[in-house]
């Protein structure tokens, strides 16, 4: 086998490569002096028919097994002897005239192809010391503790129906059927029945509930709102819609104490022993935004002190994984560029800046964590498994089957526990310094290029505010 290497441009490396008809016609002959020795021909004692005979029986399909064998042996042939690393399944192009494959098939001729492949980038990593990201933390207050026990007050507190001919105040809960209308047409997500509401909880679009107020059992009202600019169906941002309500069953909240009797409706012995679950529940939120906020800022601070060719194949492969959520939200909420004040052309731009991002961070993660020998045990891949199997409770098994079954399916799994422990890596050879916020700092929202950016976010009912 003869392998000349062709092109040598940036990542991408070619080869030519020639298996001569002698080889091939040898190859050829071992399979099929095999298959003699396995095969029970009738008409011929076994082992004992003739080659030519097997060849004009099997000729066929065993050269297209010699020359698959040729492909791959190629392909590992080029990777060891040039020590590469291919960032892809390389590109074989078989070229030539037809009559050429036909006599390549009948090993009266050599046979020539091409491979084409992407190689991984080599990163200088070199150190970290210098970077420095700040890492935002909040304090969880008393009134946090008891905002949080009001709420699950709320939750809990029993309602009285209220007497015939009483009007809805604010705090009472009030049964509804409503019909939702954009200029006069009702819209998808924009109905419901028998629906409860806690006038004033601002479970619903904002100036919903205050026109609920003073309605009465049987009575119905026309709600004129407009739905946020910021709401979370693009098509419906910023426009203004009517619902026809009817108000169904009236009730007024009950007094409920908060007290240790309170706390053991929860499990805990006493009300203090509820407090301190809720102080650690705050706490682990409070560290998953902060965490978030850093990790954001150290990728951030990665993705602009490393500068390297990226391998089209990955970026291309990115992208359309990225576009093809966006193509199936837009077809699901009916949403458009449009209502994004942009163009496909334009946001396709923005997307592929975010799979080049996603890309570049993650073969420079993989470099990382690879120098320092990073692992991901099994044990710990197991246990993020039965965590995903609690979102699908009653089909387990079958989950838990599919992704035993399918590497690939498990490797996405594993994936984001080595990049988190890359991460970790990494912070402890940086300056991180703490600076204490109050928590609307800490859990503000901000644009993420790691997301799926608005325009395919998925919409919540339309009468609801998202």
């Amino acid at each position: 086998m003869q392998v000349t290497e062709t092109l040598s441009q940036g990542l991408k490396r070619e080869y030519a490569v020639v298996l001569p008809a002698a080889d091939l016609a040898s190859r050829l002959e071992g399979q099929l002096v095999e298959i003699r020795a396995k095969a029970r021909i009738n008409g011929f004692r076994p082992g004992k028919a003739p080659l030519s005979f097997l060849k004009k029986m099997y000729g066929r399909s065993v050269m297209a097994e010699v020359v698959q064998e040729a492909v791959n042996e190629a392909h590992r042939k080029i990777v060891e002897d040039n020590s590469l690393r291919p960032a892809s399944q390389p590109k074989i192009d078989f070229g030539g005239e037809k009559e050429d494959l036909e006599k390549a098939f009948e090993a009266q001729g050599d046979f020539a192809f091409t491979v084409a492949l992407e190689v991984l980038p080599r990163i200088e990593v070199g150190g970290f010391e210098d970077i420095e990201i700040e890492r935002l933390v909040a304090q969880v207050g008393d009134a946090e503790i008891d905002a949080a026990l009001n709420r699950l007050a709320d939750q809990a507190r029993p309602f009285e129906p209220k007497a015939e001919g009483a009007a809805a105040e604010k705090g009472d809960k009030a049964t509804i059927d409503f019909v939702g209308r954009l200029e006069g047409e009702v819209f998808e997500g924009g109905s419901g029945e028998g629906v409860d509401l806690v006038l004033g909880s601002g479970g619903f679009i904002p100036g919903f509930e205050e026109q609920v107020e003073g309605l009465k059992v049987g009575e119905t009202k026309t709600v004129a709102v407009t739905f946020p600019q910021d709401y979370s169906a693009a098509h419906l941002a910023g426009k203004p819609a009517e619902f026809e309500v009817t108000l169904k069953a009236l009730a007024a909240p009950g007094a409920l104490a908060v007290d240790d009797e309170f706390a053991k409706g929860y499990g805990f012995e006493n009300l203090d022993g509820l407090k301190s679950s809720i102080r650690a529940s705050i706490e682990r939120d409070y560290a998953g935004a902060s965490r978030r906020k850093w990790k954001r800022a150290l990728l951030d601070a990665l993705d602009k002190r490393y500068a390297f060719d990226l391998p089209e194949a990955l970026v291309s492969q990115e992208f359309d994984a990225i576009w093809r959520q966006v193509e199936a939200e837009q077809a699901r909420t009916g949403a458009s560029f449009e209502d994004e004040g942009t163009t496909q052309e334009a946001a396709k731009a923005d997307y592929r800046k975010i799979a080049e991002r996603r890309v570049r961070l993650g073969l420079l993660l993989a470099d990382v964590g690879d120098a320092a020998g990073v692992k991901v045990e099994d044990q710990e891949v197991n246990q993020a498994l039965v965590e995903r199997l609690r979102s699908f409770p009653g089909q387990e098994q079958m989950i838990w089957d599919f992704y035993r079954k399918n590497p690939a399916a498990l490797a996405e799994i594993r994936a984001p526990l080595y990049e988190e422990k890359v991460v970790d890596h990494i912070l402890t050879r940086i300056k991180v310094t703490d600076k204490t916020v109050p928590k609307e700092e800490l859990l503000a929202p901000e644009p993420d290029e790691d997301e799926i950016p608005a325009a395919s976010k998925s919409a919540e009912p339309a009468a609801q505010e998202g």
